[in-house]
């Protein structure tokens, strides 16, 4: 062996080679979680250069082990003087050899945690939409007889408290529901959940809607938190006899268009879960072929503009201008006509649903 110091050269080229082999390694397994896991390509493309770079120096270190190895056989003074020069960026690996592994593992644990966290938002994106889709769903069920028109608008809360439902009866009674849980967030959304498809099994089970809401009340009350309330109302469409009963549990006016006048619903009770006692009338009127039913929730009558209402008399006069309109277009020029009032963006909910019997 004609320069044993080259050999000493080679084995640490070979030391360095592996050290960045651990590094891309280590790089190599980030980059498989985040494609498997569909992440932000950014990131994916930064932690991809990485690898490479890792992986190249590997190589590079490799091959100058392999190359010094060689020529410790046979190499002259001037070529050992040249590679030991060259074998200083290879100590240098070996001696922060620990920190590139060390910080591709933290690069790894800190990708973990942001498509982990990826993940936690967009749940936290798809759960209110995913609430909202229960409470008030974009597809109603088709019932022969009537036409039905709806629109949902989410306001600046995470979750909705608004919430509506049309559920058939029998063959000739429909029922159109709507309501509103008082405050934000995942509670009012869960006693909106709740209020919604507990009254479908009391209207089924009584056939006045005011001994639904009685009943309702008395439930909900005794599972619900002490500072919620919910104003709802029940229309119940009668086609056999040709009428239409209604109970209103503290709710803003539902417009009714009949016999060529717009008249108003009002409430027939209080707000339920103010009183588990509280006790609710029923009223009834005549129901024709044409006749149109306008619920909405408090978010679309209390619309601001500075000091000023949108208000109820507003959304009765749209109604009375043109009785016509097909039901989801009603619900959609509402909704327009509130935005257009509104002095800046729609902070509440806003929940409208439309039936005309045909």
């Amino acid at each position: 062996m004609d320069q044993p110091v080259l050999l000493l050269v080679a084995v640490a080229g070979l030391v360095a080679a592996v050290v960045w082999a651990r590094s891309a390694r280590y790089r190599r397994r980030q980059l498989l979680r985040l494609e498997n896991a569909q992440a932000d390509p950014e990131l994916i493309t930064l932690v991809r250069s990485d690898f490479r770079k890792d992986a190249l120096s590997s190589l590079t270190y490799l091959l100058f082990a392999a190359v010094a190895g060689l020529l410790a056989w046979r190499a002259g003074r001037d070529e050992a003087l040249v590679l030991l020069a060259l074998s200083v960026p290879a100590v240098v690996s070996i001696v922060l050899g620990r920190n590139f592994v060390a910080e591709a593992r933290v690069a790894q644990a800190r990708a973990e945690l942001e498509r982990r966290a990826q993940e936690v938002l967009s749940q936290e994106e798809l759960a209110p939409r995913r609430w909202a889709e229960r409470l008030a769903p974009e597809a109603l069920p088709g019932l022969d007889g009537f036409e039905v028109g709806r629109v949902y608008q989410a306001g600046a809360g995470l979750m909705a408290g608004d919430f509506y439902d049309l559920v058939r009866l029998s063959p000739t009674r429909v029922a159109a529901v709507i309501g509103d849980v008082s405050g934000h967030g995942i509670e009012p959304a869960i006693t909106a959940f709740q209020a919604k498809y507990l009254l479908r099994v009391f209207l089924r089970q009584y056939r006045d809607p005011a001994q639904a809401l009685e009943e309702l009340n008395a439930q909900i009350t005794a599972v619900g938190g002490p500072e919620e309330f919910i104003s709802l109302c029940v229309v119940v469409f009668d086609t056999s006899s040709g009428t239409l009963r209604y109970a209103s549990a503290g709710h803003p006016a539902v417009w009714l268009w009949h016999d060529r006048e717009v008249r108003p619903l009002r409430a027939t009770g209080p707000v339920l879960m103010l009183d588990a006692r509280s006790e609710y009338a029923s009223r009834e009127v005549r129901l024709d072929p044409d006749d149109l039913c306008l619920l909405y929730t408090d978010g679309l009558s209390e619309v601001r503009d500075g000091g000023q209402l949108f208000g109820e008399d507003r959304i009765a006069q749209i109604l009375r201008r043109d009785p016509g309109i097909p039901a989801d277009v009603l619900c959609k020029s509402l909704l327009e006509a509130a935005s257009d009032f509104s002095s800046g963006p729609l902070q509440d909910d806003i929940a409208i649903l439309a039936v005309r019997r045909t």
